[in-house]
């Protein structure tokens, strides 16, 4: 959201289907970048997770790595639509 803030109010451009997809454009590299890295740390604990000693952890790692899908899918495709539907963002 502060990102098409910033595109409207900063940069001066027009609240439009343009603008919500430039958004998403710019977006993306950095959330896929955090999603990726924080997942490539965590599949280890993940793929191991019925080993000894990892009672705990394993199960815990399946759960954010969950998390970090939906978090991710919701932040590059279902939010720019319902930003573009609901947001009334004016200079």
């Amino acid at each position: 959201m502060s990102h098409y803030d910033h595109l409207v109010k900063v940069e001066g451009a027009q609240w439009n289907i343009e603008t919500v997809i430039r958004g998403a454009t710019e977006r993306f590299v950095p959330v896929t970048m955090t999603a990726l890295v924080t997942a490539l740390a965590l599949l280890p604990l993940a793929i191991g997770a019925g080993e000894a000693g990892r009672e705990i952890e394993g199960p815990m790692a399946v759960v954010i790595l969950g998390g970090l899908l939906t978090s991710t899918i919701l932040t590059l495709l279902i939010l720019p639509v319902l930003v573009y539907h609901f947001g009334k963002l004016e200079k």
